[in-house]
């Protein structure tokens, strides 16, 4: 099932038709790059080629390649060829357009200098693409920005860049159409935007039900593409699964991993931490009006099945052995899933001012984010976890995933509180509550759950704020 994509698809096709052209493209394991890809060279008339590297020498992928080409009758005799620029040159004497996907490029490093392999294809692409469109792919994310970077053979050949990230919580629903509102949003929680993870769901059972047969069952593909996601990339998994034990469902500053992980302070956490974070599993989230404070940052899971799989699964891999899925998640998961969706809650709704932002509906806005208060007035300080900067003004809104209507007096309270705190220019208050309000008064902006799934429906926000 391919679902959404259409800004990359077109990113493709503009690259595809001009003659010459060297794309890359990269994001993490199951992410959808290569089903893109594939979907991409659907639409093309040239001559497509696509071929996935091999963990092993460059001659053996040389080979392999050679092998791709006999069977798709490029050539026409098996042919031996030394090096991939001997392919290309050969390619470039036959009258016809090309394009060549080289997916899982980082693999022809892993027995060779990388610098020569970057430097082969630095060459290929400067002299040997006048009937050939490359694509180079990737999901080792580290190694592909390093092709981007001043001092790499391969920086500045490649016209167009596409960062492929997996489907946001509007896209991903596509894959669950039957759910409610509600619904859609702990789905999404729990399960995150991987195309991979998605395609195991099924759409006529219910949240238990999937994770039951999915996250809980080690023999399922979900179970073990979440157990196993760091260990193809990150070389310090051991490591890395400390610091998804941490940090669980929750947000720690830096200070807190190490007093935890590091108190030797070895300086190691911040460089693994940073490999995690470029893997775009782990974030550094920072409060949008104090993104330089390094005391206000935060580091969190990222990938929401992951975030699910260390705070559920991980700790309690014991239990779940001797329970079996059904009984683990009645103990375990139940009493703490409303929790644990709620915190990706208030992602989905920033998430949701970003795609009202795309569309042009948040005219003015500067920032999206979280933001941090500190009142000495009131002696008061914290934290609100939506936020939209209009330079000026900040309008702020409460995120509630209740299983009832937000009712007046939650409401005011939480107005209230807002209120008393001095040094907060606001532009407007609002609340998005998933199961909707009990009432609505006037003077607050207001979102439910399926406001934040047809947005055809929102009108600018500049009417109540920033403006």
């Amino acid at each position: 099932m391919f679902v959404g994509r259409e800004e990359e698809l077109a990113q493709l096709d503009a690259a595809f038709a001009l003659n010459g052209s060297a794309t890359l493209l990269f994001g993490k394991r199951r992410v959808g790059k290569t089903t893109l890809i594939k979907q991409a060279l659907l639409r093309q008339s040239k001559v497509c080629i696509y071929y996935e590297c091999l963990k092993g020498t460059i001659q053996e992928n040389v080979d392999a390649f050679t092998q791709v080409l006999y069977e798709l009758r490029v050539l026409t005799i098996s042919l031996a060829f030394h090096s991939f620029q001997d392919i290309f040159a050969y390619l470039n004497t036959l009258p016809r357009q090309f394009i060549i996907v080289i997916d899982e490029y980082p693999s022809l490093k892993t027995m060779a200098s990388g610098e020569a392999v970057d430097s082969a294809f630095q060459f290929m692409i400067d002299n040997r693409l006048a009937n050939i469109n490359l694509v180079l792919s990737g999901s080792h994310i580290g190694m592909m920005k390093e092709m981007m970077s001043e001092g790499n053979a391969l920086y500045g050949r490649f016209g167009t860049v596409i960062r492929l990230r997996e489907l946001n919580y509007q896209t991903a629903s596509a894959f669950y159409p039957s759910k409610t509102s509600y619904e859609k949003i702990a789905f999404h929680s729990v399960f995150g935007g991987s195309p991979f993870v998605l395609e195991q769901l099924r759409n006529n059972e219910t949240l238990e039900e999937n994770i039951v047969r999915t996250i809980l069952n080690e023999h399922n593909p979900v179970h073990i593409y979440a157990s196993h996601l760091l260990l193809s990339d990150y070389s310090n998994s051991i490591q890395a699964e400390r610091i998804f034990y941490v940090l669980g469902n929750g947000k720690k500053k830096y200070s807190e991993l190490e007093g935890k992980l590091n108190p030797n302070k070895t300086g190691n956490l911040a460089k693994q931490l940073k490999a995690l974070t470029e893997m775009e599993i782990i974030s550094r989230m920072a409060p949008m009006n104090k993104p330089a404070d390094s005391k206000k940052a935060r580091y969190e899971i990222n990938d929401n099945l992951m975030r699910f799989y260390f705070t559920f699964v991980y700790r309690h891999q014991s239990a779940l052995q001797m329970l079996g899925p059904k009984a683990f998640y009645a103990q375990y998961v139940a009493p703490a899933l409303s929790d644990f969706i709620a915190r990706r809650f208030e992602e989905i709704c920033r998430d949701f001012f970003s795609l009202l932002a795309r569309n042009g509906k948040l005219p003015g806005i500067r920032n999206i984010g979280s933001y941090y208060y500190d009142d000495p007035l009131t002696r008061t300080n914290g934290e609100f976890d939506v936020a939209l900067d209009y330079g000026s003004k900040v309008a702020l809104f409460e995120a509630k995933y209740y299983l009832h209507p937000m009712t007046p007096d939650e409401i005011h309270r939480e107005a209230g509180q807002i209120r008393q705190i001095r040094e907060l220019n606001i532009a407007a208050i609002g609340f998005i509550a998933a199961n909707g309000f009990a009432e609505r008064e006037a003077g607050y902006i207001y979102y439910t759950a399926d406001d934040l799934y047809h947005l055809e429906n929102i009108s600018q926000l500049s009417a109540h704020a920033g403006s």
